[in-house]
């Protein structure tokens, strides 16, 4: 399964940049995140359109 992370603006909370990841790799993408205080919204990634 895949994953989309959204970095949050500190201000007003809207989306700054986004990132699609496996799952294996979001626990270390929280991690990162706890350390510097960043705020992160993540849900599951759409399917792709072939």
């Amino acid at each position: 399964m895949r994953f989309e992370i959204l970095r949050l603006d500190d201000v007003d909370g809207t989306a700054v940049d986004s990132t699609v990841v496996d799952a294996a790799s979001v626990n270390l993408i929280v991690q990162q995140a706890a350390s510097v205080g960043q705020r992160i919204y993540i849900r599951p990634a759409g399917d792709p359109v072939s």
